[in-house]
């Protein structure tokens, strides 16, 4: 085994390395950008090493300072983590070169599948079943319309040196098909340096199927069965499953055998995933126990998957280990960056295929900084409260956390939005989505938007919940799943008042006359506090009874009035207005804004101080700000001319995503505040409307 390797990466996959290394008396070495001096991944390792600026370009994608640094501290193996270098078969070399070994596959490997378009053409070789497609190396626009009109609409344009979702655009129909391949290059330049892209037709209510692979120097190769990933937005993963809803051990053994021949192929060593896209009609699948998933056959018939009939397709394969590699470590109780260890350093696998067992269910979530009802527009902001459920470090249980932060930290616009991944594992499906539901319910961060509310509603769905599972789920549940309020008006005013009442007995003592909750020695006293919610105001009326207790009425609604009870009980408060049910839950504040966590969900409300709200500036208009810090890619308008709303107006580019800013209303354009390449700061204004 190694004494020390260096680690190339950051944020929770560093941290995740950093674990198992620690466990097996492996030293670390972290590598860190400005933006990452202090992070936690530079504290879990033993040693850490300044490689540059806070851009990627300038410190994580910089291998020669990483190779320098690993050199320097004596460091005998790279591990790569996933995204930045971890698919780079120029960095797999240069390791080699310095006399480093790089835990991962071969730079051969990687550069056979790292290229889309040529890994379909070593796929269809060794027999693995494709979507049809255009994969040549002519990529004239005027050729790739062509390519596109001839396969048939709707069709995937995917960076052919792409991964995670960027450089990835479905077309409808033909006419947007040039500005999509123009948006879809610009981002593939700036994610992977280089604007190749591949056409596939996009397949109807495809299912994400992923399998993963490991291969060792002695010849070995193995299956670790399947994952779900079915659950995307923006061609991102956002709920990752295993094993797969639905599955046959016919259909397993036929994609298992499928992965591990694509693997072959290439001669391949180390974790990797073959993804598959698999073809659904009828009813997902999940008619019978024993029918797996519904497959459109050639005749377009309903078929098992595991029959002649059946359809699935290479997709691609991921040379790396993949971000939701624990839901496979939770149903198998391996753990696999230990096997990418062990494989690096010439070992067998540990384990042969018939030794592998399927154990339980597994399901994980995605944290991530983003407003998933702004279209999952990313957000950046400082973890002012960052609390987890309880979880165990790593061993296969209950509930896993996989982070790379902590309470106080900084989600950055430089890098990815991920915040954090649970994983939560249980005997059944069933048993593994309650624990999800109750673990995201102990998930609580405020100082940013993020998507925990979101996963919430994506679990408690009906078709997730009955698997009825493809990559359109999320716009198909739409209804259900955006602008949702689980916790409604009468329930956040009861808890902020109650709240509210609470800490200011704790602050004041016991001295009545210095008491600033309304007590009088005689008569009855009132108290009124002013709300906006859902961005409506909104007041109510707390009544001090003779008798001690309170009443609270909701002003405009005539219905909600009743006595307010609330008990302290840890760091919440049960609390009760009227007949309603008792309800615990916990507050924290970000300036006059409440945020409430309950075990229903979780929710916002400001409280106004009227005084401090007297006079303010009438609301502002015409004016188009940057959502969030990032880069001007370019202006689709020029000052003077006249655009409707919803028109496109400008194109961003912030943690590796374009963001369409759209027009408001209609209006002419007055002025461009700024050019092309621009960085601009989170809310500045782009250009204004006259």
């Amino acid at each position: 085994m190694f004494k020390k390797i260096l680690i190339a990466n950051r944020g929770e996959i560093a941290c995740r390395v950093a674990a198992t290394a620690r466990r097996l008396g492996v030293k670390t070495v972290a590598v860190y950008s400005d933006a990452d001096t202090g992070a936690k991944h530079v504290q879990v390792c033993d040693e850490a090493v300044h490689v540059g600026g806070s851009a990627p370009k300038d410190s994580y994608l910089r291998w020669e300072r990483i190779l320098e640094a690993a050199k320097a501290t004596g460091a005998e193996a790279v591990h790569p983590g996933y995204g930045f270098l971890s698919e780079n078969e120029d960095f797999a070399k240069a390791c080699a070169a310095a006399g480093l070994v790089f835990i991962g596959p071969p730079a051969s490997a990687i550069l056979a599948m790292g290229l889309k378009a040529e890994s379909k053409r070593l796929m269809e070789a060794a027999g693995v079943p494709l979507v049809p497609g255009y994969h040549g190396a002519d990529q004239d626009p005027a050729l790739l319309q062509r390519e596109a009109d001839r396969i048939g609409y709707p069709v995937l344009i995917k960076a052919s040196a792409g991964g995670g979702g960027k450089g990835m655009r479905v077309v409808d129909k033909s006419e947007d098909f040039a500005a999509a391949l123009a948006s879809c290059q610009r981002e593939a330049i700036n994610s992977f340096g280089s604007d190749a892209v591949l056409i596939e037709k996009y397949v109807q209510r495809p299912r994400h199927i992923e399998i993963q692979v490991f291969g060792d120097t002695h010849g070995n190769c193995v299956y670790l069965f399947e994952r779900d990933c079915s659950v995307q937005r923006r061609h991102q993963k956002v709920l990752e499953e295993a094993p797969a809803p639905g599955m046959t051990e016919a259909l397993r053994a036929q994609m298992g055998a499928a992965a591990v021949a694509a693997a072959q192929a290439v001669n391949y060593v180390g974790a990797g995933t073959v993804e598959f896209i698999v073809e659904q009609v009828g009813d997902y699948g999940l008619a019978g126990a024993d029918q797996g998933f519904a497959a459109g056959s050639p005749q377009g018939e309903t078929a098992p998957l595991g029959s002649v009939g059946a359809r699935f397709f290479f997709m691609e394969m991921n040379t790396r280990l993949q971000v939701e590699h624990p839901v496979t470590e939770a149903i198998t109780g391996l753990d696999l960056v230990e096997w990418q260890l062990r494989v690096a350093c010439g070992e067998p696998l540990p384990l042969r295929q018939d030794q592998l067992r399927i154990q339980g269910h597994a399901i994980e979530a995605r944290i991530c900084a983003e407003n998933p009802d702004k279209q999952f527009l990313p957000a950046t902001g400082t973890l002012q409260v960052y609390r987890k459920p309880a979880a165990t470090s790593f061993e296969r249980g209950t509930v896993r956390v996989d982070d790379g932060v902590r309470e106080g930290d900084t989600i950055s616009p430089f890098y990815d939005s991920m915040v954090a991944k649970l994983i939560v594992h249980g005997d059944t499906r069933e048993q593994a989505l309650a624990r999800l539901d109750t673990a995201l319910a102990h998930t609580h961060i405020v100082g940013l938007h993020t998507n925990v509310q979101f996963l919430r509603h994506v679990v408690r769905c009906g078709a997730f919940a009955t698997a009825q599972l493809d990559t359109a789920l999320i716009q198909r549940e739409a209804a259900v799943l955006f602008q949702q309020e689980t916790v409604g008006l009468p329930a956040a005013v009861a808890a902020v008042v109650a709240h509210t009442l609470h800490a200011e007995k704790a602050l004041q003592g016991a001295d009545p006359f210095s008491r600033r909750d309304g007590w009088q020695s005689h008569g009855l006293s009132q108290r009124r506090f002013e709300f906006v919610w859902q961005d409506q105001p909104r007041s109510a009326r707390l009544n001090y009874l003779h008798d001690g207790t309170l009443s609270l009425s909701l002003e405009g609604d005539e219905a909600m009035s009743g006595l307010l009870r609330f008990a302290a009980d840890g760091a919440g408060l049960w609390v009760q207005w009227g007949s309603a049910p008792r309800v615990f839950s916990q507050l924290d504040w970000q300036g006059e804004t409440a945020h409430l966590f309950t075990p229903q969900g979780a929710t916002r409300i400001t409280v106004l101080d009227p005084l401090a709200h007297a006079g303010e500036a009438a609301q502002e208009g015409g004016r188009l700000t940057a959502p969030m810090p990032g880069k001007v890619v370019s202006f689709a308008v020029k000052a003077g001319d006249r655009v409707k709303a919803g028109q496109t107006l400008a194109v961003m580019e912030a943690m590796k995503m374009e963001h369409t800013i759209s027009a408001p209303q209609d209006g002419v354009v007055a002025e461009l505040l700024f050019a092309p390449g621009d960085q601009v700061a989170d809310g500045a204004e782009l250009l204004r409307l006259g």
